[in-house]
């Protein structure tokens, strides 16, 4: 789409980002804050920090070998590698609303993706505290991406379906940890006060990516949306394969990590919590059309 051109968005979308701006100024947090009560340390073998159904290994033999102190130490690594993976995916994503900031967006999208941009900035904060606080380190980012041409249209949709894939996933895994009573008090927190935005971003990035689809993909050629559709399938695979990282096998002393994290993959109990993560987001994509048939997962 071309920086003159007008986005296609519909009155109904139009009006809900009016409705969500209104919620963000009415409930602009702070999260320095919110970081006042937490503790200058933490010993990640004394509390679980991961809900126990999130933890890559559960239900595997290489989980069941784990003392319950490594359990324990292993429910704060995937906390410190799901906290980093959102660090790197708000980072990538604060950089794209910037760039859409000034165009030509319809003043009540433009309006909220500032909020949105401010509220991104406060979670990198919360997340990159939590990391550096108690773990000393960020886990790397393993995403890749590569250059490719658009149709009129595709690079803004994509742009918000790309978010509302990593945001869905993200979405399910702080519901089931801000409503763990097992968790630390700190583990909870930060996944409570990030869904209670992301709500938000999911409401927004729902319509406009619905509104965006039927707008342009009438006019892409049969190859383009298969294409897209090939694409957005692997995604989603990408994105879900970074919840099982070597890195966190490699901080508990596990031999081999790679072969570790393949297991965990291929293991039934991973594909139930792919299953489960993707499920509203799969129903979300299908019944708009966007993908005709269930991903590979």
């Amino acid at each position: 789409m071309s920086s003159q051109s007008k986005p296609l968005i519909g009155e109904a979308s139009l009006t809900l980002a009016g409705k969500l701006s209104g919620i963000s100024v009415a409930n602009r947090g702070n999260p320095y804050a919110a970081m006042e009560s937490w503790p200058q340390q933490l010993e990640p073998t004394e509390a679980w920090h991961t809900s126990l159904p999130l933890i890559s290994l559960a239900g595997t033999p290489d989980f069941d070998s784990l003392s319950e102190a490594d359990r324990k130490r292993m429910s704060f690594y995937e906390a410190v590698n799901f906290y980093s993976l959102n660090i790197h995916g708000e980072r990538s994503l604060m950089e794209s609303i910037a760039h859409r900031l000034y165009r030509k967006w319809p003043a009540p999208v433009s309006d909220y993706l500032h909020h949105f941009l401010a509220e991104e900035n406060n979670h990198m904060t919360l997340f990159g505290s939590f990391c550096l606080r108690y773990a000393g380190k960020i886990y790397p980012d393993r995403h890749m991406n590569f250059p490719r041409t658009y149709a009129p249209g595709e690079e803004d949709f994509l742009f918000f379906a790309h978010t509302l894939i990593f945001e869905e996933i993200v979405d399910y895994y702080n519901y089931v940890n801000a409503n763990d009573a097992t968790l630390h008090p700190v583990s909870r927190e930060i996944n409570r006060l990030h869904r209670f935005d992301e709500a938000r971003h999911l409401a927004f990035g729902r319509k406009i990516a619905a509104d965006l689809f039927q707008a342009y993909s009438p006019s892409w050629s049969p190859e383009t949306l298969s294409a897209l559709r090939e694409h957005l399938a692997n995604f989603i695979l990408v994105t879900l394969r970074e919840y099982v990282n070597p890195d966190i096998y490699r901080d508990l002393g596990l031999a081999d990590p790679y072969a570790v994290a393949e297991r965990a993959w291929q293991s039934p109990s991973g594909l139930e919590r792919r299953q489960k993560a993707t499920s509203k987001l799969r129903h979300f994509l299908i019944s708009n059309g966007i993908l005709l048939e269930e991903p590979p997962l």
